[in-house]
């Protein structure tokens, strides 16, 4: 496997991401190339001479911030990461690229340098909620802000298939999100998506409403990116709110019973452990010509090293051929 790697994307640094691919080379083979500042990268490599053997440095000087303009920013800094990385994906240098930097930068370089594949048009970022059953989808969590139907219903085909390929589900739920659970409930476009998807081969089972996400939901919910962003964002910011306040909890009700507060603390490990993003590792950029991954802006190295065994389990799948055969004729 060879893997082309943005290190000018995640919060912690360039040291991270060689960390984390450090990690990954002590259980798997791994080649490809580090995109970032040459310094930086080469200072990195000092603790890690095993990344240093396998890997080719690719150096830039710019970089695509969350602040700016994707579409103009791909065109005015072609000496970025993400521009260097796309190219070399292009080429076929390696077999896909993995980035914690900008959404809107990786996403606008799989548009404009990458491509999508044929009958796909918008790629979307799928995400792995955990629940109450075990986990689901959620697609599209950010990716795309305003959908139509037909959008709609590509996110639902390719979040078929990766919860077949990659989570294992035999034959998938799908489920539409709304504010209710009749069909005759929302705004226009989920009115509209819902006769759709009733016309569609995947196993649509209606509308689901956000307060059972977490509790039974189906294995696939669809909805465009900017609700999808929302519900994400609210999840985690109430896993972290619920987590401060069972601490606090803990602390309120021990009175001074450390075999009580060690018994938590355990409980609270495996909470947290559900909650964190480093166990995930990134999500796909669902659509595109070769695998893209989008780690978390705050990456750490375990991080990065689970997003390399998502990459790795994407290429083992042949998720892009099978993407391209389901999309064939539209």
């Amino acid at each position: 496997m060879k893997i082309i790697y943005d290190c000018m994307g995640a919060d912690l640094g360039a040291k991270e991401i060689i960390k984390g691919i450090d990690q990954y080379l002590s259980e798997a083979s791994l080649k490809g190339y580090l995109v970032g500042d040459l310094k930086e990268i080469e200072v990195s490599l000092k603790e890690f001479p095993k990344v240093k053997e396998n890997f080719e440095i690719i150096p830039t000087t710019e970089v695509i911030y969350n602040d700016e303009n994707p579409a103009f920013a791909i065109k005015r800094k072609p000496d970025s990461s993400i521009v260097k990385g796309y190219q070399l994906l292009v080429e076929k240098k390696a077999d896909g690229f993995l980035s914690a930097g900008s959404t809107g930068g990786l996403l606008a370089g799989g548009l404009f340098i990458l491509g999508r594949i044929h009958g796909i048009e918008r790629p979307a970022l799928p995400v792995v909620l955990p629940s109450a059953k075990g986990n689901f989808i959620l697609i599209d969590s950010g990716a795309n802000m305003d959908c139509s139907t037909k959008q709609l219903i590509s996110f639902a085909k390719m979040g078929k298939v990766y919860a077949e390929k990659i989570l294992g589900r035999e034959n998938p739920k799908v489920g539409l999100l709304n504010v209710g659970m009749e069909p005759g409930k929302g705004n226009t476009q989920v009115k509209e998506a819902y006769k759709a998807f009733q016309e569609e081969n995947f196993n649509f089972i209606g509308n689901i409403e956000a307060r059972d996400l977490l509790i039974d939901p189906v294995d696939i919910v669809v909805a465009d990116g900017f609700i999808g962003n929302i519900i994400l964002k609210n999840i985690e910011g109430n896993g972290m709110f619920m987590l401060g306040y069972l601490k606090k909890l803990v602390e309120k009700f021990s009175d001074g019973d450390q075999e009580f507060v060690d018994k938590s603390n355990i409980v609270l490990k495996e909470l947290i452990k559900l909650l964190d993003f480093a166990e995930y590792g990134g999500t796909s950029l669902l659509g595109l010509k070769a695998p893209v991954i989008k780690a978390h802006g705050s990456s750490n190295a375990k991080a990065i090293k689970n997003a390399t065994l998502q990459m790795a389990k994407y290429l083992e799948q042949d998720l892009v051929r099978i993407f391209e055969n389901e999309f064939k004729g539209e």
